[in-house]
């Protein structure tokens, strides 16, 4: 496949982003108490959430073989994540390497990956790269978004390595002509979303008559 959108790539980043929001709601109702810990806080949704979190990378890895400009894509993500640190730490939550922080590093690697691209095989210029900055000692952070380098960040480029087959048209017909209702169209706006989700919830709970949680 040369060009185009693949709709299943933007309803899997569309599905993401919905489960991000509904992690995130269910966040804010248990840390406000109008809900029971225990209902977010689990054995299920502590394998789920990582799993969600790693599609949502996976994608970001394998968008980056369809990108225009990984420079631009990384250096826009990277002021989204500075917008959200500044934010979070005004709230008194402080986020200093979130998840947004992860794909801004990871995808300005990878664009100096593509540069060197003459000297190396691309995947192995990448992978180089990820972990050249990963075996530098850096301090873990008091966060509470914290996505490290090790391991998420081999996770985008694993899906930089698929994206060059998936973009060279190599997946069987199917993944590239299948239609999918409403969540395509959800998957193209997923960093508009993900910057506008946390204040609507916010709102959202200040609006609603919300009840606080019964101790059980």
């Amino acid at each position: 496949m040369k060009g185009g959108r693949i709709q299943l790539l933007d309803a899997l980043r569309g599905l993401s982003i919905l489960l991000v929001i509904a992690y995130h709601a269910g966040y804010n109702l248990a840390a406000g108490g109008y809900m029971p810990a225990e209902v977010l806080y689990n054995p299920l949704l502590n394998v789920l959430q990582p799993l969600f979190a790693g599609v949502f990378i996976l994608l970001a890895g394998i968008s980056g073989r369809f990108s225009r400009s990984n420079l631009r894509r990384g250096a826009v993500t990277a002021g989204c994540a500075a917008l959200v640190s500044a934010a979070a730490w005004l709230m008194g939550t402080p986020i200093w390497f979130g998840i947004l922080h992860l794909l801004a590093v990871c995808m300005l690697l990878y664009w100096l990956a593509q540069k060197i691209n003459a000297a190396l095989p691309l995947t192995l210029a990448a992978a180089f790269l990820l972990t050249l900055f990963s075996v530098t000692r850096w301090p873990v952070l008091e966060s509470a978004d914290y996505f490290p380098i090790v391991p998420w960040g081999f996770l985008f480029m694993l899906g930089t390595w698929l994206g060059g087959p998936i973009k060279d048209g190599k997946l069987p017909r199917w993944f590239y002509n299948a239609k999918v209702p409403l969540f395509p169209v959800i998957g193209r706006y997923t960093l508009i979303i993900y910057m506008l989700h946390q204040p609507a919830l916010h709102i959202i709970m200040l609006i609603l008559p919300l009840p606080a949680a019964t101790g059980g």
